[in-house]
């Protein structure tokens, strides 16, 4: 094979938000916007990327040079794979990887951890590479520890696995809870989260603050918990109860903002189960659990407060090979 294209879903954290950093669970679900990125073996030694929602035209890079000097941050995930996948398999030459993407980088649907999942995946095919599913995240989730030096892999569980997991880093429990819909909505704030500056902020509130901070990622694996017994039941009502409370803890740890609050409360004023922020805060996504019969109306009382109501559906499917050719 000379060309795969490979794809990968975006994920929504549904609970367990920077709890999960420290070794405690969390419940994420692939949402059906996928990214796709499409690789072809090249008779050059270059590795070369167009990636034109991230603004990258054309990038360009000789093998022998790959993964030094400094890396765009459109490409440094791709770039650092490829060469952490030569070394590793002692394959390789030169490719181009061209990926497009169902949705906007802004909206914290980890755009970053997809793109990663669906270049490996191709990768393991067009050099008929045979890896299991730890196997594949044990390979991008190293890419993404060299690359910020921290991360839980909850992201990258959820573009391997799909559908809804329940996961405690790194891949150490990885367990499907369900392949159905959760009848959630999703509202955009407006506001792109610097999601790397959040885990840090919580991490020296963590050292400042030892007690405080492990009691609320104690309370949050509470209701963590009890939220999957929700889910595996369709117990809504109950998980919506369970997100709310989540969020009152989120708050408490300094990660939501005035925006996010806004969105949750004309949620719960609108009737839902219950609402939180999705993700690390500070701006991003929100969710809210709520019976068909207000959801339409509570999706327009969010828009018309400011919110950008995103139509997407929960327990997608995981990575997938999309096309081969031999050209």
């Amino acid at each position: 094979m000379n060309k795969i294209q490979a794809s990968a879903p975006g994920k929504l954290m549904l609970f367990g938000e920077h709890a999960v950093v420290y070794g405690h669970p969390c419940i994420v679900t692939a949402v059906d916007q996928r990214i796709f990125v499409e690789v072809q073996k090249k008779d050059n030694h270059s590795f070369s990327v167009v990636a034109p929602e991230v603004g990258v035209d054309k990038y360009t890079k000789s093998l022998i040079e790959i993964g030094k000097a400094t890396i765009p941050r459109s490409v440094v995930f791709l770039e650092k794979l490829y060469k952490k996948f030569i070394e590793k398999y002692s394959v390789g030459g030169g490719i181009q990887v061209t990926t497009r993407s169902e949705f906007s980088a802004k909206f914290g649907f980890g755009s970053s951890s997809a793109v990663t999942v669906a270049f490996a995946k191709a990768l393991t095919k067009l050099f008929a590479i045979e890896l299991s599913k730890k196997e594949l995240f044990d390979l991008c989730y190293q890419t993404v520890i060299d690359v910020q030096g921290v991360g839980s892999g909850f992201d990258l569980a959820s573009a391997i696995w799909g559908g809804t997991i329940y996961y405690i880093k790194p891949a150490k429990i990885v367990e499907q809870l369900s392949e159905k819909e959760i009848p959630i909505s999703v509202a955009y704030t407006g506001i792109k989260a610097d999601t790397t500056s959040l885990v840090k902020m919580v991490a020296e509130e963590k050292a400042n603050n030892a007690d405080k901070i492990n009691e609320i990622f104690e309370q949050i694996t509470i209701i963590t918990k009890l939220a999957k017994t929700a889910i595996l039941a369709s117990d809504w009502p109950q998980v919506g109860n369970l997100m709310t409370q989540n969020q009152l803890l989120l708050a408490e740890l300094g990660v939501s903002s005035t925006e996010l609050d806004s969105l949750i409360s004309v949620s719960l004023l609108s009737g839902a189960y219950g609402a939180k922020l999705s993700g690390a805060g500070g701006g991003d996504c929100m969710i809210a659990l709520a019976d068909q019969k207000i959801k339409k109306k509570m999706e327009i009382e969010l828009e018309n407060v400011g919110g950008q109501v995103l139509q997407v559906h929960t327990g997608a499917d995981a990575v997938r090979l999309e096309t081969e050719s031999k050209k």
